[in-house]
């Protein structure tokens, strides 16, 4: 067993090395996020909470339509060809410009369709931009720096960021009426200075170089890129803004809160993704063994599992640990202890196709994952049940989910041939 380890450790020690760079930043993260959670969740009241909880989950899914998805070309070639990181660059700040007038319309129409009359037009229009343009460029950075092998840079890249995030919002508890409208404001600032430090200061030194002629041959595969992510983030996301529509923002607060614990037992698994997914880009060997595959859907949910448990159980000794709006919902935390572990390997799916080139199935994957969600949630909250009963129906709804995400990756990872990168 021993010899086997020390094998293993060998034949995989930049990986691990890798990993144990971005765990770093993970833990960092870990508790400078659980410090800006309990400044937000405890002076915004529940219902703000849910309100900017669900408009920040809009602005994630569409960010991802930024530059249509050309992040994708830009990170494999920072991954295998990294002397023509210029010229993707450069393809995607035009990327960033022609998806600019899109995203503004679906944003818009966001708006009209969901928070008018419940969110300040202004204050929706500062959380999506802090959301779409500022949070993203930082994303791209450590994603590119991750690329390139610069994983502790990227790693540090985000516990700054976070930081960031975090001491605004201690200002903002400290300084202001805790209102919605004012935290949006100390939100996009402190997002605006995160994207300029990743800007000036991580993002690899270039010389930008424009060739329209590489970014037609990649294009196609960038946007069913940007279509799979916003799927995936559809219905990743979709279930914050279905809690709002059908049980109002206190509601959606409740749920926001709840979620927002279970992202929080996630960074170590969101690390060992990143770096599998960098494998995989390479080579797809390793999935040719339904053990291998086995053995890693177990490591997701044994890790999400316990993450989740734990907070449980720290929340059950102290359960003003966290302030006291958050200890009105901690005790329904135990009831969603499945939906960490599903939720991460639906995630795990996604990635599986991603890195294996399948990026058109994928989409197609994700878009049946986010009918079947909608109509999932829509059956749980429609049902009109207390708020234990249809926290506790998660459970069951992830797993239908689940199944679904199992069936139609692993048939896919059989049945096509890996694409050539």
């Amino acid at each position: 067993m021993i010899a086997r380890l020390k094998n293993f450790t060998s034949a995989n020690s930049g990986s691990i090395r890798a990993y144990l760079s971005m765990m770093g930043g993970s833990a960092g993260r870990l508790v400078i996020s659980l410090v800006y959670f309990i400044a937000i969740a405890n002076t915004l009241s529940i219902s703000e909470f849910g309100l900017f909880a669900t408009a920040s989950a809009c602005g994630i899914m569409l960010s991802r339509l930024l530059a249509f998805g050309f992040v994708s070309p830009l990170y494999r070639i920072a991954t295998v060809k990294t002397r023509l990181l210029g010229v993707y660059t450069a393809g995607f700040l035009g990327g960033m410009v022609l998806s600019a007038p899109v995203i503004a319309l679906a944003a818009w129409a966001t708006y009209a369709l969901i928070f008018a009359g419940e969110m300040d037009g202004i204050t929706f229009a500062k959380i999506i931009l802090a959301e779409v343009l500022c949070w993203r460029l930082m994303e791209i950075a450590v994603i590119v720096s991750y690329g390139v092998n610069r994983f502790a840079a990227g790693a540090a890249l985000v516990v700054i960021a976070t930081t960031f995030k975090t001491v605004a919002a201690v200002l903002f508890t400290w300084l202001t009426d805790g209102s919605l409208e004012v935290w949006a404001t100390y939100y996009i600032l402190a997002n605006d200075l995160a994207a300029i430090i990743a800007v000036a200061f991580f993002y690899p030194k270039i010389r930008l170089r424009w060739k329209p002629a590489l970014y037609l041959r990649r294009w196609a595969d960038a946007v069913s890129v940007a279509g799979a992510e916003m799927l995936f983030y559809v219905q990743s996301e979709l279930d914050k803004v279905l809690v709002l529509s059908l049980g109002g923002p206190a509601a959606a607060g409740i749920y926001a809160m709840i979620m927002r614990l279970v992202d929080l037992t996630a960074l170590p698994v969101r690390a060992f993704l990143t770096v599998l997914t960098q494998r995989l880009m390479r080579s797809s060997k390793m999935l040719d063994d339904v053990k291998t595959r086995f053995l890693l859907e177990g490591a997701v949910a044994a890790v999400s599992t316990a993450g989740l448990l734990g907070m449980a159980g720290f929340l059950w000794i102290f359960p003003t640990a966290l302030g006291k709006n958050v200890s009105e919902v901690a005790p329904l935390l135990i009831l969603v202890a499945m939906v960490p572990a599903l939720r991460n390997l639906i995630e795990y799916h996604s990635e599986l196709l991603y890195a294996t080139g399948r990026t058109f199935i994928r989409m197609l994957v994700l878009a049946s994952l986010a009918v079947a969600k909608a109509l999932l949630l829509a059956w749980v909250l429609g049902m009109a049940l207390d708020t234990p009963v249809w926290v506790g129906l998660l459970n069951a709804a992830f797993l239908v989910l689940y199944v679904q995400s199992a069936l139609l990756t692993y048939r896919a990872l059989r049945s096509i041939k890996q694409r050539p990168i």
